[in-house]
C-alpha cells in the first residue's frame, strides 16, 4: 500500500501519530501546529494539504458531512475510554485493509465495524 497522508487531531494522541509515521505515512500532529487549532481551520489545513483527519471530535461529522464543508477525507474513531494501544492497533488495521479508500471520504469506526461514506 502506498504512504497517506494525515492530520492526527489532539484527542487521538501523538503515538497513535507516531504509529503512522513509522509505518511510513505523511503525518502533521495538530499539537505540533497549535493545541486549540479550531475544527474548522484543522479541516481548512487538511484540505488544502490533501491530508486524511484523523479524530476522536464528533464536530468533524457535523463539518464534514452534514454541512458539506471541502475535505481530503475524516477518519472518525468512536471509541470513548480506549487507551493508546487500542487506538494504535484499530488504526493501524484500518489503514492496512481500507487506507486507499479514506482520503475524500467521510468514515466512522464504531464497535468493530468501519463505515465509508463519499
Amino acid at each position: 500500500m502506498s504512504s497517506l497522508r494525515f492530520l492526527v487531531d489532539v484527542n487521538v494522541g501523538l503515538a497513535v501519530a507516531d504509529g503512522l509515521r513509522e509505518g511510513g505515512h505523511d503525518v502533521v500532529f495538530a499539537g505540533d501546529l497549535d493545541w486549540r487549532i479550531s475544527d474548522a481551520d484543522m479541516l481548512s489545513l487538511a484540505h488544502s494539504e490533501q491530508r486524511v483527519i484523523l479524530t476522536m471530535d464528533t464536530d468533524f461529522g457535523e463539518l464534514a458531512y452534514h454541512s458539506q464543508q471541502p475535505h481530503a477525507g475524516v477518519l472518525l474513531l468512536r471509541m470513548p475510554g480506549a487507551n493508546r494501544n487500542e487506538k494504535i492497533g484499530v488504526v493501524q488495521q484500518i489503514v492496512d485493509r481500507y487506507g486507499e479508500q479514506l482520503p475524500g471520504q467521510f468514515s466512522v469506526y464504531r464497535q468493530g465495524r468501519l463505515r465509508i461514506r463519499p
